[in-house]
């Protein structure tokens, strides 16, 4: 869904909205980054999207679960993710905290229950939020076309911890728009998915296509409005 057929209301438009006016929450992921094995660009950004899909799953975010409150509100507001990162001693106080830590291929995230704003853990409060730069050591492979695929737009430049945040971002928008059934398949696949910046003849075209288009509300980096990531899951593609 593209900028123009989205809610008024919704908590990804950059236009101020009532949204503004609840209470404003965020839900915090941190990213293992030890100095001698700092995982691939790649990997991260992929672990960090399973790492939401993973909490929106879990049975504790919904119902009467035990942080389904929080998740409520968190949604009632802006959607705002905040990646910081961890190592050594600080990574296993992070580990203590109730959450999910999800593994990739050399990454690991732990994403946590919303907190206010002005509200984080201790154990979280002093981790860093930027310098997370991190590489790739070759160039990715192209991605399985029969599974989602997170498109980051060629045009915009992101540190690794705002871009895992926007790929978290992609990934939420495309779990919103599927049906059960496509939602339990993907969760028993693991989440399977791919990141990947767009060849730039074709990012117009995706944002274009129909499919869930990241904005980006302006609050560090990059402008308000600019379109970050395409969520190009098989299932939507048909529709």
């Amino acid at each position: 869904m593209s900028s123009e057929s989205l809610s008024p209301d919704t908590p990804f438009r950059h236009e101020s909205t009532d949204r503004d006016e609840a209470p404003q929450f965020v839900l915090p992921l941190v990213a293992r980054i030890e100095k001698a094995a700092p995982p691939a660009r790649t990997d991260a950004l992929e672990t960090a999207a399973r790492a939401v899909l993973a909490i929106l799953s879990d049975d504790r975010s919904h119902g009467d679960g035990e942080w389904a409150r929080a998740m409520r509100d968190w949604q009632d507001a802006r959607i705002r993710k905040v990646v910081r990162r961890a190592r050594g001693a600080e990574w296993r106080r992070a580990g203590e905290l109730p959450g999910i830590t999800v593994t990739g291929a050399t990454a690991e995230v732990r994403v946590y229950p919303p907190v206010p704003l002005d509200g984080w853990p201790k154990e979280l409060v002093k981790l860093q939020v930027s310098g997370t730069e991190l590489d790739d050591p070759g160039t990715p492979t192209e991605p399985d076309p029969l599974r989602p695929v997170l498109w980051l737009n060629p045009d915009v430049a992101m540190s690794a911890g705002k871009a895992m945040a926007q790929a978290g971002h992609g990934a939420q928008l495309a779990w919103w728009e599927l049906a059960d059934a496509e939602r339990k398949a993907w969760a028993a696949d693991g989440f399977a998915l791919a990141v990947r910046t767009a060849p730039r003849e074709r990012f117009a075209a995706l944002v274009a296509a129909g499919l869930p288009v990241v904005r980006d509300a302006g609050f560090t980096e990059i402008p308000a409005g600019s379109a970050t990531v395409v969520a190009d899951h098989p299932a939507l593609r048909a529709r």
